[in-house]
């Protein structure tokens, strides 16, 4: 794989369902995976699990890997957030819906100093996001 040269790019680590979060997060952000390869025999993963795979929010990417069983990925934290801002009143409180329904909303949705609208809401993955619009 070739990677870009001095990018910081986020990279989550699954247990065996890294592509349903993939197709999830297209699904409600309307992100597109770039890529996705799976382990296959001989490759040091489960045969059939993601390999490495990259959903690509306009421009931000973010990585996918599924570990092997053997070496069970730890849980997320929502010690770390992924931050996602929004120009689009209805694009943010349409992604609200859709990540809250079956997420945990820790906060919001508000209005705080000058932006008119956050939240924080960890998904059914566990994955905590910061949803912005300003």
């Amino acid at each position: 794989m070739d990677y870009p040269k001095r990018q910081l790019m986020p990279f989550l680590s699954f247990n065996g369902n890294a592509e349903e979060a993939m197709n999830y997060y297209v699904k409600v952000f309307g992100a597109k995976i770039e890529m996705l390869n799976y382990f296959k025999e001989g490759q040091g993963g489960d045969v059939g699990t993601v390999m490495n795979g990259i959903v690509d929010f306009d421009g931000c990417k973010l990585l996918f890997l599924d570990m092997s069983k053997q070496y069970p990925a730890p849980d997320f934290s929502w010690a770390t957030s992924l931050m996602l801002t929004y120009e689009d009143e209805a694009a943010f409180d349409a992604a609200y819906a859709a990540i809250s329904a079956d997420g945990n909303v820790m906060m919001g949705p508000a209005a705080v100093g000058n932006i008119r609208k956050c939240c924080w809401v960890v998904d059914k993955y566990n994955v905590t996001w910061q949803l912005v619009w300003e």
